[in-house]
């Protein structure tokens, strides 16, 4: 049973619309479809809300951390409301997917994400789930962190908000595979 749900990102308003924070705008839909209000909680270091997806209470959280430091931050709250590894569902932009593919799993390495490394590093386990979004390549030559850190063109972006829209199916399905 997810319980955790975490988006990865960037804090900060230039970090708003770059394909690093698929994310986090994927979380921020689910809360604002639940009514659900943004909460800062310097004790997590970053901002939770709650929800609820197949009438199942879920946290939602955004750690406000860097994006290669975001381990820290859902350590701390795994810790407190003591939430398995199992448990969470980290939301996150995938460079082996063209914009706008989908898949989710569980269990797995970091595949070079750093967000993930930092993940699997502070919950010492890396049998979370994972919806990963994909935002596709940099060309060659582009530096892939220039890459992460731009904004996507317009027909990437219709594709990657093609995915948030349906994020709301996309987590109640997995939701709906793994209810004990």
């Amino acid at each position: 049973m997810i319980k955790l749900i975490v988006g990865l990102g960037n804090p900060g308003q230039q970090y708003e619309k770059t394909r690093h924070n698929v994310g986090f705008l994927f979380l921020e839909h689910l809360a604002a479809l639940s009514g659900s209000s943004w909460n800062k909680e310097k004790r997590f270091q970053g901002m939770w809300a709650t929800g609820k997806l197949r009438l199942q209470k879920v946290i939602l959280f955004k750690p406000d951390t860097f994006m290669n430091c975001s381990g820290q931050a859902v350590g701390l709250i795994a810790r407190y409301y003591k939430i398995n590894s199992d448990e969470i569902l980290v939301i996150h932009d995938e460079l082996d997917f063209e914009a706008g593919k989908v898949k989710i799993k569980k269990n797995g390495g970091h595949a070079g994400h750093n967000g993930l490394r930092d993940i699997i590093a502070h919950l010492d386990s890396h049998a979370f789930y994972r919806l990963r979004i994909g935002i596709g390549r940099p060309v060659a030559g582009k530096s892939v962190a220039d890459y992460v850190l731009s904004t996507p063109s317009k027909e990437e972006m219709e594709k990657i908000t093609s995915v948030i829209i349906d994020g709301e199916r996309l987590v109640d399905n997995l939701m709906n595979e793994i209810k004990d």
